[in-house]
């Protein structure tokens, strides 16, 4: 049955091509509610900006840019930490984030042959924005996934046109999800995977705070969907492939997960909530495997943390430690969801190695459907 004539039969709406999110779907993921955009933008100020670059069979890569605000991140610059689930990957920067427990700039993502010029790119126009005429130093963070099963690698296409484009032309509502951006060309379980987003707004006793999550997933495992292992419903995926050569299932391949919050947290406590993004990684049947690269960048936003290049103190205010497990628990959900949205909006890509299929959402929602896990569907939000 076509995924459009069962998500009729299901009650279920949607719209254009019929890839609904997970939500949209009736997949509700944890019990705390997501903020109005379910999106990391849901925390004021967080921009996510995309740049695809899709020529044919060959091209399937991209850069996706994310800013923790609108101003200059030099010097404005916000509190950070980045934990490290396994290490099998190729994120710079991340020593001074370690070091210092501060982000200076956007966090770019890419392929992994792509991260050197990426950040090469992303330097020369930082150097160029106004207020930055006398900087020597600067730590461009950016981190990577492989799409060297769709996507061309070694030909490394990626330009500074396509980082600026990534870098200017950014949303603060609704974001683009799937294959577009650092997710034109990844694989999650043997499937189409991509960018996806999620995001939890706290209740008002536990201080209304909203955690937002964007991923780019391209790593394995076995499937499972809001605790459904759906992948014991699913065909291999080669079967599904257009070509003779589908996108391995196997658990190797990485993820990049970011975390913006308004909670105003210190690195130390960024660094304890990156951790709890892991538990949301793992909700979805991931293991870590030994050649997976799985990355946490997480930042506060709060106004009265911002670290002022020139300043001589630094503010370091921080949600007290006993108060913290309800942005556990809202870390955990939304990195769950935003891997789902990422599958779940991707399409299937015809590629250089061979190719990957969409997830296949007609037998996904039956299995759910028969574990009683399907909710009513939420529409999805327009600005």
């Amino acid at each position: 049955m076509a995924c459009l004539g069962l998500f009729g039969l299901l009650g279920i709406a949607v719209a254009g091509d019929a890839r609904p999110r997970a939500r949209e779907a009736g997949i509700v993921v944890g019990t705390l509610s997501p903020g109005p955009r379910n999106a990391i933008t849901d925390v004021a100020g967080v921009g996510v900006g995309h740049a695809s670059l899709i020529e044919g069979t060959r091209f399937h890569t991209g850069v996706t840019a994310i800013v923790p605000h609108a101003g200059n991140l030099f010097r404005q610059r916000v509190p950070a930490a980045i934990v490290v689930g396994n290490g099998f990957g190729k994120l710079l920067g991340v020593t001074q984030v370690q070091e210092l427990g501060e982000l200076e700039t956007p966090i770019l993502l890419t392929g992994t042959l792509g991260v050197w010029k990426v950040a090469d790119a992303a330097v020369d126009w930082l150097l160029r924005q106004p207020g930055m005429e006398d900087v020597r130093s600067i730590n461009p963070v950016v981190g990577e996934t492989n799409d060297g099963h769709l996507s061309d690698i070694r030909a490394r296409p990626l330009t500074p046109a396509l980082v600026e484009q990534a870098l200017t032309r950014l949303s603060y509502a609704v974001i683009e999800e799937g294959d577009v951006g650092a997710g034109a060309g990844t694989v999650a379980f043997g499937w189409k995977g991509g960018i996806g987003t999620s995001s939890r707004r706290l209740e008002a006793t536990d201080g209304g705070y909203t955690v937002g999550v964007l991923v780019q997933s391209n790593f394995g495992g076995q499937l499972t969907i809001a605790g459904v292992p759906v992948w014991k419903e699913l065909p291999d995926p080669a079967e599904y492939a257009r070509g003779a050569s589908a996108a391995p299932a196997k658990g190797d391949g990485s993820i990049m997960i970011v975390v913006a919050t308004d909670a105003p947290l210190d690195a130390s406590a960024l660094q304890r909530l990156a951790r709890r993004a892991l538990v949301g990684l793992a909700r979805t049947g991931s293991v870590m495997s030994n050649g997976s690269g799985d990355y946490v960048i997480a930042f506060s936003t709060a106004q009265e943390n911002l670290r002022l290049a020139d300043a001589s103190v630094q503010s370091a205010r921080s949600v007290a430690a006993e108060r913290m497990t309800p942005l556990f628990q809202a870390v955990a959900e939304a990195t769950e969801e935003a891997i789902l949205n990422s599958l779940f909006r991707a399409h299937a890509v015809h590629g250089f190695h061979g190719d990957a299929a969409a997830l296949p959402l007609d037998k996904v929602l039956v299995a759910l459907r028969r574990a009683n896990r399907l909710a009513s569907p939420v529409p999805r939000p327009k600005h």
